[in-house]
């Protein structure tokens, strides 16, 4: 055994080591989405061209539950939201298949994209490039840091965003292109027909085979300038050929200096802390390889997060361990009982880490929390056995006789309340959405640490209690041994508290039923959250101009919140995106992203709150930075958004529908920042064809859009190859139109050769329109959201619910709430569940257990007074209930019915030896007193580090689970020890009414009592 144990602490130190580390489990939502772009086209024109053929084709697949889409300006999206469990690569094939069958019907260059919605790769480390000359940094990052990264273990990808592409401009003189004979088409004919090289089979001469291309590849500008047109004419005597920038879409600054990012994406396999590590520990190197003017820098490491996470939920856990090691000296009162028993600890984590390493598990702040939990309960089973022997060998039992029948004694016990205890965690494996998906690897953990617990304590600490625990030096009689139990402190308050507790069984019983009723009471004051926040040192500013504010407006807007952060007490670094707004309610519009990191230790709260002042400081000076959003901590799992989804038959039902939504929400407690989601208007320049007109002259309505588009935004013919990087070649024809009239004046050629004005064959005028559509299962919907700030979701849910059904809205329209709301009424409905079956499974190893159904009945009494003590707390710390709580409840279910279980073994045998019902209990009572509240004090104090929050805010998921068992075993096991004895006897004296009087068998000596299993 000894060696065994040894092997087990060699290779737990092993898995330590090679446990990869994260945040949270690694765990996919099913959701895919098809996105295509349909460049210059409006929304009105992308929803009925590309977004309702994508719609009809991919709606009605196995598991779908939700297909939401949008279009915007040259956009078109589409999010399919599938049932958990479904197979999201198996329904990405489909949808490439479905899509495959609809691109013939799609307009040309269309290419739809299928992709899973949330994406399994995430950002490690974000790094800010600056440096004297952007274009040349970027082509230096482009060419330096993929392949200097990529090369990481655990990297997927490396993304070098914020870098101005180049392309090819060619700026067709249509004059000359008339006096030369030629067409615009033919020169877009030729330019995309050259340049590329084509395979033409293979030649085989004198027994060789060589494969055959024809053409040659564009390898410099000199090679398109000097493309022949036609005889002794290049493209260079009708066109300006030259290397352009393209306009940015995106602006990023760190720190007030502009910058380029560089994202380093981690695999779903990969280590987050190593990852980040290796390109920390490579920074210095490449940052002299760029250059001596560059500079690198990290602005966002999620490893940081995730090590102190893991390093204080460790912390907790040895204090926990300190304290459990210290409760059990004090009742034991002996340093080497306390030392045997206490090494099962180590081991039956150690045992956890392995199974956690071959599983191919992460250690993050749910398996870690699990661990710590864990400790305060693996140690009852050694407890129990350790007891047994050592009072055996208080008896005076050679000490290997001793070993081998205390453990012996207790092996059926402590297996059942092990059993129990795991029992209740299989429920989890079954239960949908984000509860199993994040609790399923909680739930195995603990179960391997209890399971290994049950081994060790039957294996282990027997070798261990044979070679170090000691007997007696003076032999001592029953007597003696007897008349010390009952000299203790505990047996001197507890046996006249049982005593009278089954005299005056009325009274237990009422005090009891007022007991619940308070529970009942303190649940109504619960307050009910979903995840709570996870205590990042990292948030987010979101800033909205109007919709058809330009890019650089919009930076120049940035610019003056940028003023506003400069000087906050606490604030570290910030990085600022401004781009295109691609959230869901987003628009033709640009948005400013602030990601900002405070210092450690900063007060995260105030310093929301000090940001936020002096934002709206600068809003009202008047200063136009449009609306700005101070947001929550970073992290998709701590939303905090309430949502109603509107829809309705027409636009403008769904206006008013949104309207009376959105005042419902503003009347509910504790939001802010209420967003209606109907897109913005914005003024728009809409080209109407006149078909007569355009049919007189030859023209057709595609041609007219060609010829336009070629002037305005250019038109992708060819690539050529520059500086060993791909660009595209664009075709223009002369000189953007600058404002309406030169539009109208602009030239479109016709088949005959000649040129007429647009505004001959076309009316073109300024309109207002939407900027972005959305639609949610094939009709026209929005959603209306708002940041939740207070502390009972459930309660604001609930009057959100009751104002929506007072609402009165256009006929047609629905409004149904989601967001959190929806998402924790899922999750509570699965754990509620789980819960009840929980409960099923502990009555059934407890039916077994006693061979009888009316004793597990009276069992499970102590399950509802562990809400007691449970609640209690809850209300008493202001800890909402949320989801982590809930696992909490279920894991009473089985701490709880333990030291029932035991208890009640106990009496049952001196019943079985002819004592009458109060006897036994009183006696059974006395006898277990000892190790059921040495195990609960013990647990409880293992678990108080974490309770209390001690090293941080990294248990954010499993403080609120070590505050509702701390309050449900406190309740449960005086309520136990008191109130099961009353209904026992109760049972018992209706049952001796109708059993046969039976003569007495001698009661079993008290000396080699099991001790307590719990």
């Amino acid at each position: 055994m000894a060696l065994l144990a040894i092997g087990v602490l060699i290779f737990g130190a092993i898995a330590t080591v090679s446990l990869k580390q994260e945040l949270l489990p690694p765990f996919s939502m099913p959701v895919a989405s098809v996105t295509a772009v349909y460049p210059g086209a409006a929304p009105q024109i992308v929803e009925r061209n590309v977004t309702e053929r994508i719609e009809e084709a991919v709606s009605g697949g196995v598991g779908q539950k939700k297909v939401t889409s949008f279009s915007s300006d040259g956009l078109a999206g589409v999010s399919i939201e599938y049932d958990y469990g479904t197979d999201l690569d198996q329904a990405i094939q489909d949808l490439q298949q479905r899509i495959g069958r609809i691109q013939p019907q799609l307009p040309p260059r269309v290419v739809p994209q299928v992709a899973p919605g949330i994406s399994t790769e995430f950002p490690v480390i974000h790094l800010a490039a600056s440096g004297d000359d952007e274009r040349l940094l970027g082509r230096r990052l482009r060419e330096l840091v993929p392949g200097e990264l990529s090369g990481i273990d655990g990297v997927s990808r490396v993304v070098v965003g914020g870098e101005r592409a180049q392309s090819v401009e060619v700026r067709l003189d249509q004059d000359e292109l008339r006096e030369r004979g030629l067409t615009v088409d033919a020169v877009a004919a030729l330019l995309g027909s050259s340049g590329s090289v084509v395979p033409a089979g293979t030649l085989t001469s004198g027994g060789e085979s060589f494969a055959l291309q024809i053409g040659e590849g564009f390898d410099s500008l000199a090679d398109v300038r000097g493309l022949y047109l036609a005889p002794k004419v290049t493209l260079a005597d009708v066109a300006d050929v030259r290397v352009v920038e393209e306009r940015p879409e995106t602006v990023t600054r760190t720190d007030g200096r502009a910058s380029l990012s560089v994202a380093v994406m981690a695999k779903p396999t990969g280590n987050t802390v190593a990852i980040a590590e290796e390109v920390k520990k490579r920074l210095p190197a490449l940052t002299r390889s760029l250059g001596a003017a560059t500079l690198l820098t990290v602005s966002f490491d999620q490893s940081e997060f995730i090590q102190e996470s893991i390093g204080g939920l460790a912390t907790e856990g040895l204090l926990g361990l300190g304290f459990a090691a210290l409760v059990i000296l004090v009742f034991l009162l002996s340093f080497r009982s306390t030392v045997v028993t206490v090494i099962s600890i180590p081991l039956s984590l150690v045992a956890a880490l392995i199974g956690l390493w071959v599983n191919g598990f992460t250690l993050n702040i749910l398996t870690l929390g699990a661990l710590t939990i864990a400790v305060g309960r693996v140690v009852d089973d050694s407890i129990v056995v350790v007891e047994n022997i050592k009072r055996h060998l208080d008896h005076g039992e050679a000490k290997l006789h001793a070993v081998r029948t205390g453990t012996r004694e207790v092996a059926g016990a402590v297996t059942a309340s092990t059993l129990t205890t795991v029992a209740v965690f299989l429920p989890i494996a079954f239960a949908g959405g984000i509860t199993g998906a994040l609790f399923s690897t909680f739930a195995l953990t603990v179960t391997i640490a209890l399971l290994a617990s049950l081994l060790v304590s039957l294996t282990v600490i027997p070798v261990l209690a044979y070679w170090f625990l000691r007997a007696p030096r003076t032999a001592v009689t029953c007597e003696a041994v007897e008349a010390k139990e009952r000299g203790g402190l505990l047996q001197r308050v507890y046996v006249p508290v049982i005593g009278f507790a089954v005299r005056r069984r009325w009274v237990t019983l009422l005090a009891s039923a007022g007991i619940l009723v308070v529970t009942a009471g303190m649940a109504g004051q619960l307050k009910t959250d979903f995840l709570g926040s996870s205590g990042q040192n990292t948030f987010q500013i979101r800033q909205e101009s109007a919709a058809g504010t330009s890019l650089a407006a919009a930076d120049q807007a940035a610019r003056e919140v940028e003023k506003a952060l400069k000087g906050v007490s606490g604030l570290a670094s910030y990085q600022v995106t401004v781009g295109p707004d691609r959230s869901e309610e987003g628009a033709a519009r640009n948005v400013a992203t602030f990601s900002v990191t405070a210092r450690k230790g900063t007060d995260m709260k105030a310093l929301r709150e000090a940001v936020r002042a002096r934002v709206d400081r600068l809003a009202a000076a008047g200063t136009g930075i449009g609306k700005v959003t101070v947001q929550e901590d970073q992290g998709g799992l701590t939303a905090t958004d309430l949502a109603v989804t509107v829809s309705a038959a027409d636009d403008a039902s769904l206006a008013r529908a949104a309207e009376l939504v959105g005042d419902a929400v503003r009347q509910t407690p504790g939001t802010s920042e209420v967003k209606a989601g109907l897109a913005e208007t914005a003024r728009q320049i809409a080209v109407r064809v006149d078909r007569g007109a355009a049919a007189a002259r030859g023209l057709t309505e595609a041609r007219i859009v060609q010829a336009v588009a070629r002037v305005t935004q250019g038109e992708q013919v060819a690539k050529v190859t520059l500086d060993g990087a791909e660009r595209e070649v664009s075709l223009r024809v002369d000189a953007p139109a600058g404002d309406l009239a030169a539009l109208r004046d602009l030239r479109v050629p016709t088949p005959l050769g000649r040129t007429v004005k647009l505004g001959d064959v076309a009316r073109v005028e300024t309109v207002t329109a939407p900027t972005r559509l959305t639609r949610i299962d094939g009709e026209r919907a929005t959603t209306v959201s708002a940041k939740f700030s207070g502390q009972d979701l459930g309660a604001a849910s609930s009057a959100l619910k009751r104002r929506l059904d007072a609402l009165r809205l256009p006929a047609g329209a629905t409004a149904e709430i989601g967001g959190v709301s929806e998402q924790q009424s899922s999750s509570f409905n699965s754990l509620f569940a789980a819960l009840a079956a929980a409960v099923l499974i502990v009555y059934l190893i407890m039916v077994a257990t006693f061979r009888s159904l009316a004793h597990p009945l009276t069992l499970l009494i102590s399950i509802p007074f562990a809400a007691t003590g449970a609640l209690g707390l809850l209300v008493a710390t202001g800890t909402p209930l949320g989801l982590s709580s809930l696992i909490g409840m279920l894991m009473l279910v089985g701490i709880v019915v333990t030291n029932a279980i035991v208890l009640l073994d106990l009496v049952r045998q001196y019943r079985e030896g002819g004592m009458n019902a109060r006897e036994a209990v009183v006696e059974g009572g006395r006898h277990r007193v000892r190790p059921v509240v040495m195990t609960a004090v013990a647990t409880v104090c293992a678990l108080t580090p974490m309770a209390l929050g001690l090293t941080g805010d990294g248990g954010f998921l499993s403080r609120p689970l070590a505050v509702v068992v701390i309050g449900g075993l406190t309740s449960s096991t005086l309520l136990t020890l008191i109130l099961l004895p009353t209904l026992y006897t109760i049972v018992e004296d209706v049952k001796d009414r109708f059993r046969r009087p039976r003569r007495p068998e001698p009661a079993p000596s008290p000396e080699p009592e099991p001790a307590h299993a719990g």
